[in-house]
């Protein structure tokens, strides 16, 4: 930032880069060309390569819980510093755990898809996230990203489904109000109640087998996840009985916070961008859905969530892949994609705060019809 807290001319030349508007026409390739593109060896899955990356991050929150037996040995400023630490370690590498177990739900962690919904369901499980629930609701959104209609998570309102208080949230205030309700029971908000999800004829939320996210064919598999959910959920209950509730919510539920936290933000950024289009009707297309999403820069979070924030594009198109090959296709993709392929490098604490202030609803612009752009002006 310039001085006064105005943008130097190379920082606006550089935000209008980020945010102009994508091509919405179809594209001049197809998936099959993109594929073709990609070497072979990015579409092979090794258990083991896969497997390795999960030991990896066990290995690391094992050895940060256990360093926390130590931390009595210290107390005020020092004791929380201690604390604070372990919080953001083992929030940020379970973190890591997620990504791992949602490649799971894509079949991308090994060959085998027994496999991958038994390493799926067990650490999903551990995170409170209902696996099977989830895998096929998170399947309906790859399957119509960026459709107003039929879009699973952060489907966008109309312009005239805004409320009139909706002004009280563009405030600063109401906007810092906004980003830590979303930070922080956004993900329960929307298991529990279907929040920012799409609209369906009734009650919807992912722990109801009968719920009409899902079909008859995969009611048994939603028990299976309620079922696993209650048996992680009895084990925390007989650790806080044991050690102390206050124990289990410092070891535990703290970084399950970040996780959450970090879960909603990656997600909401992936799918919220000023230069992004949504579909409706007949407009809508499987590639150009694909494509509106957005990589982002987290530093060294990047490869702590196992490039799930910057290869996110590629990940749309072939939601197979390993994420160890992601980064390979995703630069062998970039050529080829032109400007359908979107980037942002905004810091993610600016960026969340603009997409908070831009990103408001969506409407078509004048004379076009299916196309819609987000918009903030009430």
């Amino acid at each position: 930032m310039g001085a006064g807290g105005r943008m130097t001319r190379a920082e606006e030349a550089q935000r209008d880069k980020s945010i102009s508007r994508v091509p919405t026409e179809k594209p001049p390739f197809s998936v099959g060309t993109l594929r073709k593109a990609v070497p072979p060896h990015c579409f092979n899955r090794s258990v083991l390569r896969s497997g390795s990356y999960l030991v990896v991050d066990l290995l690391i929150i094992s050895a940060f819980v256990y360093s926390t037996t130590y931390f009595n040995k210290f107390d005020g400023l020092a004791a929380w510093s201690l604390w604070a630490a372990y919080w953001v370690v083992t929030g940020c590498v379970a973190t890591g755990v997620w990504v791992i177990a949602h490649e799971c739900g894509h079949h991308a962690f090994s060959d085998y898809e027994w496999v991958d919904d038994t390493v799926g369901l067990i650490f999903h499980s551990c995170l409170l996230v209902p696996y099977f629930s989830w895998k096929y609701s998170h399947r309906r959104h790859h399957s119509n990203t960026a459709s107003v209609e039929r879009d699973e998570v952060f489907v966008p309102k109309p312009k005239e489904a805004i409320r009139p208080t909706q002004f009280l949230l563009q405030t600063p205030p109401g906007r810092i109000l906004q980003i830590l309700v979303t930070l922080t029971l956004g993900w329960p908000l929307y298991l529990l109640f279907n929040v920012s999800g799409r609209k369906y004829p009734r009650f919807a939320n992912h722990f109801d087998p009968s719920a009409p996210i899902f079909n008859s064919r995969e009611m048994l598999f939603i028990f299976i996840s309620d079922i696993a959910l209650l048996t992680v959920a009895f084990g925390l209950y007989t650790l806080g009985a044991t050690f102390g509730f206050l124990w289990l919510m410092k070891i535990y539920g703290v970084p399950l916070l970040i996780v959450n936290g970090f879960l909603v933000l990656i997600t909401y950024l992936q799918h919220t961008h000023p230069s992004l289009p949504h579909y409706s009707g007949e407009e809508w297309d499987w590639l150009r859905g694909a494509l509106s999403t957005v990589d982002r820069d987290y530093g060294i979070l990047n490869h702590v969530f196992h490039h799930i924030t910057d290869t996110h594009v590629a990940h749309h198109i072939f939601s197979t892949m390993p994420h160890y090959h992601a980064e390979e296709a995703t630069k062998v993709l970039k050529p080829i994609l032109g400007r359908y392929y979107q980037f942002d490098g905004t810091p993610v604490y600016k960026a969340l705060w603009r997409e908070m202030k831009e990103c408001v609803y969506v409407e078509a612009d004048p004379g076009s019809k299916g196309v819609l752009w987000y918009n903030n002006k009430l």
